[in-house]
């Protein structure tokens, strides 16, 4: 038998190893942007046209390359950042591994022009598919200027699944951020298309934060600072009233270093408790300074898994630190009790008899829930309200919906005349096999959704106008997608002005919606917009609707009147689907007469 292992071509472990290390234009941007701060840039220029598809730029003003390292440079594992193995537990540079320009050059066609400062020309290499077509020498300044075309043109699967080009420039903004967060002292900007969008000076971390994310956010920043013998603990922390449901910024760095690390981020979240509301996130921007010894980089080749060898300690460490610079600014907001109608507490009198037992007058037939107030839901205990199933399903002649058809749900021609709300969440009402219960929140997602979806189909343009506009400001990432949301939003009724820069002016939102905060509500609306994904002005619809609909609709714990549950339960059961909300959670169930008689059998 023949022997029928053999070693793959170099192209081929390139193409495989892209795989993993290049999976959307961002992650050229990425590459090539660490490459560039570990060549000791002060200036870096990053181009991309159409998104990256058809072409990504990155030019620095580094050390540059000489003709034999430019050559070098694109072969698997050849790197300038380590020389031994146990360089890895003191790294101090972004990329090591040696594999990113080797992956970017299989997967696309690359020129390369670079040039050092003891060199009188430069040296311009050009390759497609890892193959090298042509090098020659040529003038250029010092320093390295990448340009890569066609991304994936030889990996039609891949180019084929790549998001609309709004997507993939709000992925390249975000990578883009990651980067210019940690090297203030650099100066950055990126073009789209031969628009400038970000233009970031070198100045102050402080600065550098509020260039990106904008001017209002410097106010709500406390900065954060402490330092220990296992790691430095630098940079920022939002106030509590800063702390949004979504869309909140959320970094973390490890030694100049971008990082995911939800173990981290539960310590903030919990130096937070009690401060924000339930559900709410904090925003932060916190930097790490851990010897390199304990920490471990090489788990992936994003790199932004990483590991830390006294983890439990630096959680303890963090969540002191914050709760420090949030009690050392005097963010904690104090309680402010109600002392109205309150009773005088007296001054003790010596001469009187304080020995004597007060005597408290009290009615014993008295019971507050004889006379429930008028056009209120009452609370029930689960006792409460197996009693009122007996005497109030006579009243109810109506089948119960099928859970588990997709057919819509037949409307309710007759049903209690009375509706229950259960702990502000649930409204619970009798039907002909037992107990329906219908979560008040998805019932009025589900309404809103479908009104929604109608005022795009018929292009409604009902405005409320605000006495005063609402400024709101967006960053590069989140602005990328209000643009392509703009004329959607006109139709939904929001009157909003570009006034550049990722700020906005809106004059107007959808009447009905009086009481909401604009800001956050448009910013609610985008950023649940931008994370679902949308590809096609159909979804672009869906997802607009749906995102307004969540952040509309009736909230867990509000009280209701039968009025307002008789409302909801009337519109859900006019909708297309009663049973589920739009993104498939349900939004009703049925407890069956037979299991109640079970229960209490």
């Amino acid at each position: 038998m023949s022997d029928i292992i053999q070693l793959l071509p170099d192209s081929v472990a390139n193409q495989i190893a892209a795989g993993e290390v290049i999976q959307r234009p961002a992650s050229v941007i990425k590459e090539l942007m660490e490459n560039a701060i570990d060549a000791g840039a002060s200036n870096i220029r990053v181009m991309v046209v159409d998104a990256g598809r058809t072409s990504i730029q990155v030019i620095d003003d580094g050390c540059g390359m000489s003709e034999t390292d430019a050559r070098l440079a694109f072969e698997r594992h050849a790197t300038s950042k380590i020389r031994q193995a146990d360089d890895l537990f003191a790294l101090h540079t972004m990329g090591f591994r040696g594999e990113a320009l080797p992956s970017i050059a299989a997967v696309s066609q690359v020129v390369l022009t670079t040039r050092t400062a003891d060199d009188e020309i430069g040296t311009c290499l050009t390759l497609q598919g890892s193959r090298v077509v042509a090098q020659e020498p040529v003038a250029c300044p010092v320093g390295c200027n990448f340009r890569v075309d066609n991304l994936f043109f030889n990996v039609p699967a891949r180019r084929k699944f790549l998001k609309t080009n709004a997507t993939e420039l709000n992925n390249i903004l975000t990578a883009f951020e990651r980067i210019v967060l940690v090297y203030p002292n650099v100066n950055f900007i990126f073009y789209s298309n031969q628009q400038e969008l970000l233009n970031l000076r070198a100045g102050s971390l402080r600065q550098r934060i509020v260039d990106v994310f904008g001017k209002k956010l410097s106010q709500g920043l406390l900065p954060v600072e402490v330092d220990t013998p296992l790691c430095r603990i630098t940079g920022f922390v939002g106030k509590p009233e800063t702390a949004r449901k979504k869309g909140s910024q959320e970094y973390f760095f490890a030694n100049g270093r971008y990082m995911r690390h939800p173990y981290f981020h539960r310590a903030v979240v919990t130096a937070f408790e009690r401060l924000v509301p339930e559900g709410m996130l904090p925003t932060y921007f916190i930097y790490f300074d851990v010897s390199p010894a304990d920490v471990d980089v090489n788990i992936h080749p994003t790199k932004t898994e990483i590991k830390f060898e006294n983890e439990q300690s630096i959680f303890q460490i963090l969540s002191a630190a914050v709760k420090d610079a949030i009690g050392r600014f005097c963010e904690v907001p104090t309680i402010d009790f109600d002392v109205e109608g309150r009773p005088d507490i007296p001054v003790l009198d010596p001469q009187k008899d304080v020995t004597r037992v007060p005597q408290v007058q009290y009615s014993p037939s008295y019971n507050p829930f004889d006379t429930p107030s008028p056009g209120r839901a009452r609370s029930m205990s689960s006792e409460d309200v197996l009693e009122m199933l007996a005497a109030t399903k006579t009243h109810a002649e109506v089948q119960s919906p099928s859970l588990f058809d997709d057919e819509p749900a037949p409307v309710i021609a007759e049903m209690s005349p009375t509706h229950y709300q259960y702990k502000g969440q649930y409204i619970m009402t009798a039907v002909k096999s037992g107990l329906m219960i219908i979560d008040q929140h998805r019932a009025d997602v589900r309404i809103c959704f479908e009104r929604n979806m109608e005022r795009f189909s018929r292009g409604q343009h009902n405005i409320q106008r605000l006495l005063f506009p609402e400024m709101v400001q967006f960053s590069p990432s989140d602005n990328v997608m209000m643009q392509r949301f703009l004329p959607d939003l006109s139709v939904m009724g929001f009157d909003i002005s570009d006034l550049g820069g990722g700020s906005y002016a809106i004059g107007g939102i959808p009447a009905g919606l009086e009481g909401v905060d604009p800001g956050s509500l448009l910013r609610n609306i985008v950023t649940d917009a931008a994370s679902r994904g949308v590809s096609s002005d159909e979804e672009l619809h869906t997802s607009l609707a749906l995102g307004m609909a969540r952040n509309t609709a009736i909230v867990y714990g509000q009280v209701l009147s039968n009025a307002e549950m008789e409302r909801v339960v009337n519109e859900l059961f006019s909708c297309s689907n009663a049973n589920y909300t739009p993104d498939g959670r349900p939004i009703l169930c049925i407890l069956e007469q037979r299991d109640i008689e079970q229960l209490l059998g």
